[in-house]
């Protein structure tokens, strides 16, 4: 069983710690097991905005922990406290992958993790970011940023998409999945920052795609192309690209390919279908076009991911 610690210190902020703490330590008895074991650890009670915590471990726990997870910390203007910068470093240190949730990002910095890294924050302060710690390469423009070990997420709901990308990693989309579904939370969400700075979360309804969407995932087994999406939309092919662009934050293509691609993850999880029925039910056409897209999205072959998830979902 991986464990996973909630690393705690006065003046972080609470949304994002339930949140982690909602997703690692949730029942999932008959889904998944084992879950993780997951541990709160901080050097005594701490105060969360109106809310006081008592951690079940000091800091010293945290290189003991598979995984440590800082969430947001208040005010940036403020260095983090010496010992739990100390703590997250001696985590990374002993081989524990460590995530940031929003403004965690700064105590990874501040312990020198993200040094040469690619990292991201909350939308507000990026340019905060990159100021104080230069050797920062700061992109404002992401939901996340995994970098094997060491991973960051921007603002608030971008913490539930690496919590959940986490989830997704160790446990198969279809976890997942199961996970956001429990949560009542889209499983992924396409785009970066950009699309949240400016203008609101769009509604299910309040947008020229809300029809599109479902539309076209009930037919991902079809050879679909932006015309055949445009069409059914009512709208050029060049508007069609700059809605999906304000939206999603990517092209109708990549969206579409990102659909499949998971798709083919949940059909490789949970049937016994083989590669060449995946390809067609997910509109891959062949079996070589969906291992060269799925090994360059998802970094291993259909056959290696099917084997790595029956044994997890097995409890092996």
């Amino acid at each position: 069983m991986d464990t996973v610690a909630l690393a705690v210190t006065d003046g972080m902020l609470n949304f994002e710690l339930s949140m982690a703490y909602e997703v690692f330590a949730a029942d999932m008895t008959g889904v998944a097991d084992p879950w993780y074991d997951i541990a709160v650890c901080g050097a005594g009670a701490v105060r969360l905005g109106r809310f006081r915590l008592e951690p079940d471990h000091g800091l010293d726990q945290l290189p003991r922990a598979d995984t440590v997870i800082v969430p947001g910390w208040a005010d940036v203007d403020e260095d983090p406290p010496a010992d739990l910068v100390d703590a997250v470093r001696a985590a990374h240190e002993a081989g524990a992958r460590v995530a940031s949730l929003c403004t965690g990002a700064f105590v990874l910095a501040a312990a020198g993790l993200l040094d040469g890294r690619r990292a991201t924050t909350h939308w507000a302060h990026t340019d905060v970011l990159a100021a104080r710690y230069p050797r920062v390469e700061v992109d404002p423009d992401v939901l996340y940023v995994d970098g094997g070990r060491v991973l960051t997420s921007a603002g608030k709901a971008a913490a539930m998409d690496l919590c959940l990308h986490l989830v997704r990693l160790d446990h198969g989309s279809s976890i997942a999945n199961t996970v956001a579904r429990r949560l009542v939370v889209p499983p992924h969400r396409d785009g970066g920052q950009a699309q949240f700075v400016t203008t609101p979360v769009p509604a299910p309804d309040n947008h020229p795609l809300a029809e599109l969407f479902p539309w076209v995932m009930e037919r991902l087994d079809h050879p679909l192309t932006v015309e055949d999406l445009a069409r059914r939309a009512s709208m050029s092919s060049r508007n069609l690209g700059r809605h999906f662009k304000a939206v999603t934050g990517t092209t109708p293509l990549q969206w579409l390919l990102t659909q499949r691609i998971r798709h083919a993850q949940e059909l490789l999880e949970t049937t016994d279908d083989s590669v060449d029925a995946i390809a067609e039910a997910t509109g891959m056409g062949t079996a070589t076009t969906l291992r060269r897209h799925f090994n360059r999205t998802v970094g291993v072959p259909p056959d290696t991911y099917r084997r790595t998830f029956r044994v997890r979902r097995m409890g092996g």
